[in-house]
C-alpha cells in the first residue's frame, strides 16, 4: 500500500467548507465512542450501523451532508481506538492501556473518504468532492506519480488541515519492491544522543538536534504570541506562525530520518538495532527532550520499512547489556552513562562505548537469523541455507575524528 500526498490549491470558501467536513467527521467519531461507553459489549458493525441513525436524526442535519462512507470510516476509527484498548489489557501492557478519548480540534484534522465523494480529473491534477458540503474542486500540487496508477487501485483519499494549507493522501493498492545488488555488508546500529547512531564499522552521523536548533526562535514566537489578547487576529496570526515553526521541525526530522534509513538499508544486506522501548526511556525528564528530538522510533519505522522494499533483513535485538559487555572476549565490564570508553581489565581492550555496543548488537543480530522472530523483515533465504555473513568488517580499526 502506497501513500501519496498533495497539497489541495482552492478559495478560502473551499477551505471553509472542507472545515465543516473535518468537524462532521470528528462529530461522528466522538458519538461512536460515547455510543460504545453508553452500551458495552457492541462491536464494529454496531457502529457502522450508529452512523446512519446520526445521519437520519433531525438534531444533527449536518452529519447527513457528509459523504455515508466517509462516516464509516470515523466510525472506523472509533473501532480502531477501541480495538487497540482491548488488545493493550489482553497483553496486560504495563501502565496505561490507552482508554479511547474523545477527540479535540488540535487533534483530529482530517477525513477520509473511500471511494464516493470525489472524483479525479483525467489528468489527475485536480480533484472534486462532490458530498452534501460542495467544496468543489481543488488543483493539486506536489505529485504527478497518479498518472501510473489505475482508479481502481485508489482506495481511500484523506483530506488532512496541516498549519500550512490542506493536504490530500492518496491510498494507493500496490506493493512496492525495488532490487538491489547484494553488498555483502552486515552493520549494527547503536542509536545515542550524542551522535545519531554509532555502527559496528566505528562510523558515526551526526545527531541533527533540529528542535534544540529552533527552540530560540521557538521562545520569541512564544513570548510574542502570549503578549496578545485572546480571541484577537494577532493572537491567530503568532498562532499560525507558531504552529508553521513546529511543523518545520517535524518534517526536518522525518526527511532525515527517512534518507538515513534508507542509505542504511541500501548499503546492507543485515541490519541489527535495538528493540528501545522509548515510551518506557522519556519518562526521564532530563533527558525526554533530547529523546524525543533525536526520534529513534521515527528511523526505526522507516528501517523497517525500506527492510521490506529492498529485501533487507532488519532484525531488532533487546538492548539489555550491549553497552556493559566486552565485544572482544564477552566478559561483563560494568560502567555508568558517563563512561564513554569501554577499557576491559579481562583482555585489554579498549574502545569507544558506542563502538563497542554496536558490535555486540550485530553480534545477536546475527544469532536471531534463522529463527522465527516478531522482529525480523526481508528476505532470510540466504542466511537459512547456512551461510552466515562474516562480520569481519567489525573488526577494522576505527576512523580518526575529523
Amino acid at each position: 500500500m502506497l501513500v501519496f500526498e498533495a497539497k489541495l490549491s482552492g478559495t478560502n470558501e473551499q477551505y471553509g467548507k472542507l472545515d465543516e467536513a473535518i468537524r462532521t467527521a470528528r462529530f461522528v467519531r466522538n458519538s461512536c465512542v460515547r455510543y460504545w461507553m453508553d452500551n458495552k459489549g457492541i462491536g464494529k458493525y454496531e457502529l457502522s450501523a450508529y452512523c446512519a441513525v446520526l445521519a437520519a436524526n433531525d438534531e444533527f442535519p449536518f452529519v447527513s451532508k457528509l459523504n455515508s462512507m466517509a462516516r464509516q470510516a470515523s466510525a472506523e476509527r472509533a473501532w480502531s481506538a477501541i480495538a487497540r484498548f482491548f488488545d493493550n489489557c489482553k497483553k496486560n501492557k504495563p501502565g496505561k492501556k490507552g482508554f479511547p478519548k474523545f477527540k479535540k480540534e488540535q487533534t483530529y484534522s482530517s477525513v477520509e473518504y473511500k471511494t464516493s465523494g470525489w472524483k479525479l480529473s483525467e489528468d489527475r491534477r485536480y480533484i472534486t468532492f462532490s458530498d452534501g458540503f460542495q467544496a468543489g474542486t481543488f488543483k493539486l500540487w506536489g505529485t504527478r506519480d497518479l498518472h501510473f496508477y489505475q482508479l481502481k487501485q485508489f482506495k481511500r483519499v484523506r483530506v488532512v488541515r496541516r498549519a500550512d494549507g490542506y493536504y490530500c493522501q492518496f491510498c494507493i493498492d500496490h506493493e512496492r519492491v525495488e532490487k538491489r545488488e547484494p553488498t555483502g555488508k552486515t552493520i549494527g546500529i547503536d542509536l545515542g544522543l550524542n551522535h545519531f547512531y554509532s555502527d559496528s564499522n566505528g562510523e558515526t552521523v551526526a545527531n541533527p538536534r533540529h528542535l534544540r536548533k529552533s527552540e530560540k526562535s521557538l521562545r520569541r514566537l512564544q513570548r510574542r504570541m502570549s503578549k496578545t489578547k485572546k480571541g484577537s487576529q494577532n493572537r491567530i496570526k503568532f498562532r499560525n506562525k507558531l504552529a508553521r515553526k513546529h511543523l518545520k521541525v517535524s518534517r526536518q526530522r522525518k526527511d532525515f530520518a527517512i534518507k538515513t534509513a534508507r542509505c542504511v538499508v541500501r548499503s546492507n544486506d543485515l541490519v541489527a538495532y535495538e528493540d528501545l522501548m522509548v515510551r518506557n526511556m522519556v519518562k526521564n525528564h532530563r533527558l525526554a527532550k533530547s529523546i524525543n528530538d533525536v526520534s529513534w522510533s521515527l528511523f526505526r519505522e522507516w528501517v523497517e520499512y525500506f527492510g521490506k522494499v529492498f529485501g533487507v533483513v532488519t532484525v531488532a535485538v533487546p538492548p539489555h547489556f550491549t553497552s556493559q559487555h566486552c565485544s572482544n572476549c564477552g566478559e561483563v565490564v560494568k560502567k555508568t552513562l558517563s563512561t564513554r570508553t569501554h577499557i576491559c581489565p579481562h583482555c585489554g581492550h579498549i574502545q569507544d562505548r558506542d563502538w563497542n555496543a554496536a558490535r555486540n548488537i550485530l553480534e545477536k543480530g546475527l544469532s536471531t537469523v534463522g529463527h522465527t522472530g516478531t522482529h525480523a523483515s526481508g528476505e532470510t533465504d540466504q542466511y537459512l541455507s547456512g551461510e552466515t555473513p562474516s562480520s569481519k568488517s567489525t573488526r577494522g580499526k576505527r576512523k580518526p575524528k575529523e
